[in-house]
């Protein structure tokens, strides 16, 4: 008897009942099983499915700061690509996945980057491409306890992979990685300071997968359940043992937040005048935001003048932001320079990690059309060559960062280990006012605290500024996007190594290991079968 050609086959010959996510013949809506089979047959049906269940995670993270969600965001996505039909079809529901994504987490950049942000997503999304795969291959048809034990293990270290891979400054940096929603989850912050964010995003993604196995796997419950309980051990022996910062004091550090004003001078102008307030309330330093200044202070000395003057009337060091072409070398610089009573002190950090299309595009020769298309960098930022920390005269030490730098886990590390008692990062996010990304990037503050135990003050133009101390817990009131002001922050100080600044992403060395072992017993699998010419 010959068989139909595929297209003409019955739905269930293509797409055996072994492979859909409900065991007891019925959808979580209640819908007959057979109902989604024929739903998700359409590659179309799927294929936005596959978006929309890979954009669920974007509401753990602010605005919507739905951090709970994070412990169950992924199981839609783990569902549609454990069912997938075969291996390529699951590759491309992790595609599309990935692609929803990003969109979702970055969508506040549409009016800089237009169309451009679904060309991006719909490249960077490739990367969950192996993700799909593996979770097809470890939970599809069926899995006994070996492989849903596996998948415990293997699949938190592949998306692990994804973020380490992604969170490479040239391809827009470590924004929305899954463990940062749990910015205000204080068990969470104790378990960055031992292995950083990496710790929790694996945790995270190990709950959602252990989840799926229970829904999904009856034979492999018992592994579902025992993966849980670890991680409920894990975080409970972290609370329970793990060293905490000891406070050894506090320092008074004022944050400028002039609001939003067009034009450097204007803004530059009421930056001083918010400072003169500061007079009387005695601060140890007094940060500015992103771009304060708009001209090199080597082109106009006595604007550098009347900085160090304000400087002696507040009684404080300034911390102010240059974004101009410099005098000294060719090309614009964004940096950070600290003021002292007497004018500029020599103390100097030029930004080193840009933001793509944003400060520079990348490959512009390939990619420059993108500045017909939105507000990408008509001329590209320069880098700087080395982080700096900056002694005060109170002989109080701060590590300087700008703006999208606090996404970077290493750059926070770095500055502690060579002895940064704050860190401060200076930032401005006036172009997406009133999007998520103000308070997404100001809870970044909370992570770099939490993961070296050294408080982060985190000074914006425009708002959202916040300060958190080395626990990762808030200090003080933050100044939200509408907010014109100066305000002085007790910022906690601490002493002492955590344990992540001292040993590293362990999580992400494990996560490569544990891949590079999966990946070399299928090699040998693969060198061990049978030829089928034999």
């Amino acid at each position: 008897m010959r068989h139909a050609p595929a297209r003409l086959r019955p739905t269930h010959d293509r797409f055996p009942p072994a492979h859909w996510p409900y065991a007891n013949g019925r959808g979580a809506s209640g819908v007959p099983e057979g109902v989604w089979r024929r739903r998700l047959a359409s590659r179309w049906v799927r294929g936005g499915a596959a978006v929309l269940a890979g954009a669920l995670p974007a509401l753990a993270f602010p605005a919507p700061s739905l951090w709970w969600f994070a412990y169950v965001a992924l199981v839609p996505w783990l569902l549609l690509t454990r069912s997938a039909p075969t291996l390529r079809r699951a590759a491309y529901d992790g595609w599309l996945g990935g692609t929803g994504f990003l969109l979702a987490a970055h969508h506040w950049l549409m009016p800089s980057l237009h169309v451009f942000i679904v060309l991006l997503a719909l490249l960077l999304g490739l990367l969950w491409v192996p993700f799909g795969a593996l979770t097809h291959r470890l939970l599809g048809a069926r899995p006994g306890a070996g492989r849903a034990g596996a998948a415990l293990v293997l699949l938190p270290s592949a998306w692990l992979l994804v973020e380490l891979v992604r969170s490479w400054q040239y391809l827009g940096g470590p924004w929305a990685l899954l463990g940062a929603s749990q910015w205000q989850v204080a068990p969470a912050l104790r378990l960055m300071s031992v292995g950083g964010v990496w710790l929790v995003g694996f945790l995270l993604v190990l709950v959602n997968v252990a989840l799926t196995v229970l829904i999904t796997l009856p034979r492999a419950r018992t592994v579902a359940v025992a993966g849980l309980t670890a991680c409920g051990a894990a975080a409970a022996g972290v609370w329970a043992w793990a060293p905490v910062p000891q406070e050894t004091g506090t320092a008074r550090i004022a944050v400028v937040q002039p609001g939003v004003i067009k034009g450097p001078e204007p803004r530059l102008e009421r930056s001083v005048e918010l400072t003169r307030q500061l007079a009387a309330r005695h601060p140890d330093l007094v940060v500015w935001g992103e771009s304060s200044v708009g001209t090199d202070l080597g082109e106009r000395p006595q604007l550098g003048k009347r900085l160090g003057a304000l400087s002696r009337s507040v009684g404080a060091d300034l911390l102010v932001n240059v974004d101009a072409r410099r005098s000294d070398m060719p090309g614009i610089y964004k940096s950070s320079v600290l003021i002292g009573p007497n004018g500029p002190t020599g103390d100097r950090y030029d930004k080193m990690r840009l933001v793509p299309f944003g400060e520079y595009i990348p490959a512009r020769p390939l990619l420059g059309w993108a500045t017909s298309v939105g507000k990408a960098a008509g001329e590209d930022r320069h880098r700087g060559t080395k982080q700096v920390v900056m002694r005060l005269p109170g002989a109080l030490r701060i590590g300087p960062e700008v703006c999208f730098e606090s996404a970077f886990p290493d750059m926070s590390r770095n500055l502690a280990r060579h002895g940064a008692q704050v860190l401060v990062v200076q930032s401005a996010t006036s172009t997406f006012q009133q999007s998520w990304a103000p308070d997404q990037h100001a809870t970044l503050a909370a992570l770099r605290a939490a993961e070296t135990w050294r408080p982060m003050v985190h000074a914006t133009l425009t708002g959202t500024s916040a300060v958190f101390g080395p626990r990762g817990e808030p200090v003080g009131d933050r100044m939200g996007t509408d907010t014109s002001a100066a305000q002085v922050y007790s910022v906690p100080l601490a002493e002492g190594t955590s344990p992540y600044v001292r040993t590293g992403p362990l999580t992400v060395y494990g996560a490569l290991a544990a891949l590079a072992v999966y990946g070399a017993v299928e090699a040998v699998r693969v060198l061990r079968r049978p030829s089928p010419h034999r």
